[in-house]
Formats: structure tokens, C-alpha cells, sequence
């Protein structure tokens, strides 16, 4: 998987100081749900599209990094070796963090599916009405965890590859979708 650009701290650090109220997370979430969905943000209006503004208008340094994420996201979601990951906390940050985020990560897409346009009525596999099912029920979720480290490790670990894939599943079947193609079919 090749690493996000801009880090989950810097996009973490730009909102903080826009005073907005997404996380990373959250805010990568809905940038992918609502590109997922033929979506063409800007950087200049992707907080006001995905989350809505913060205290302070955002400045040439934060609209450079919404350009690096809008633009690594794109091309992530389009890579054909399959490189996309959410934007969530370094690994080397507390197991509950990295579950929090990846839990605001699938809200935060489930959002942006809705921004960009997501009807009931459209035609999706049952695989991809499953995968939106599953991720609504992680964004809701409260995690547990076990007293062994290494499997809560584990768990978040397949909880995360089955966003990662669920995610580019459901891309490819919206860009059929888009296409006129019946993933029914």
C-alpha cells in the first residue's frame, strides 16, 4: 500500500488550526465516500462540501495539503496494485486510537456516499449493500478489547483490510454504476 500524503497528524494539525470539527479520519472518510460516488471536489471548498467550515478561513498552506489529499486519495482509489488505505494514526499509536479513527473513517465515508449523491434504490451486488451494512455497523460499533495486545492487534488489523477492501469493492461497482454497467448482472 503506498502511504498517505498528507499524514493523519498534518491533516490532524491543518484542521485543529482551521478550527474545524472533523477529524482526519472523518475527513478522509468523506472525501473517498463522495469520490467513490464520481464526486470532483476542490480544495478550496472541501471542507465547506464534506464537513462544513471551521473558525478560520483555510490559507494557501491548509488548500495545499486538501490538494495532496484530494489528490492522493484519487489515486489510490484508481491504483491498480490495489493501494488504498484509509487515513488513520501511525501504527505506533494506542490500539484505541487507531480503532476510534477507523470507526469515524467509515462514518465519515458513509457521509460523503450521502454528499455525493447515494440513492436507496440504486442497484448494488448484495456484496456491496453488505459492505455498506457492515460499515455502518463499525461506524457505530464501540470496540472491546481483549486483555492480549496481539489480538486486539489482530482484529483491528482485519477490521481495517476488510474497509480497505470493501472500499475499492464498492468503488469499482459505483464506477459501473456510472459507466451504465448492471453490477446486478
Amino acid at each position: 500500500m503506498s502511504s498517505p500524503s498528507p499524514s493523519h497528524a498534518e491533516l490532524a494539525a491543518v484542521l485543529t488550526r482551521l478550527g474545524c470539527a472533523a477529524g482526519a479520519s472523518d475527513l478522509h472518510g468523506s472525501l473517498v465516500g463522495y469520490l467513490c460516488l464520481g464526486g470532483v471536489p476542490q480544495a478550496d471548498s472541501l471542507l465547506e462540501r464534506l464537513e462544513g467550515t471551521g473558525d478560520h478561513p483555510a490559507d494557501a498552506a491548509a488548500l495545499g495539503v486538501f490538494e495532496e489529499l484530494i489528490e492522493q486519495a484519487l489515486t489510490q482509489l484508481d491504483d491498480p496494485e490495489l493501494g488504498f488505505a484509509p487515513l488513520l494514526p501511525q501504527a505506533e499509536q494506542p490500539l484505541a486510537q487507531r480503532a476510534e479513527a477507523l470507526r469515524e473513517w467509515c462514518r465519515g465515508f458513509l457521509g460523503g456516499l450521502g454528499l455525493g449523491g447515494l440513492a436507496g434504490d440504486m442497484p448494488l451486488s448484495t456484496e456491496g449493500r453488505e459492505i455498506l451494512g457492515d460499515f455502518g455497523t463499525i461506524a457505530a460499533a464501540r470496540f472491546d478489547y481483549a486483555d492480549d495486545d496481539e489480538e486486539d492487534e489482530n482484529a483491528l488489523a482485519e477490521v481495517l483490510e476488510f474497509v480497505r477492501v470493501g472500499t475499492l469493492l464498492l468503488h469499482a461497482e459505483f464506477a459501473a454504476l456510472a459507466r451504465g454497467d448492471d453490477p446486478l448482472h
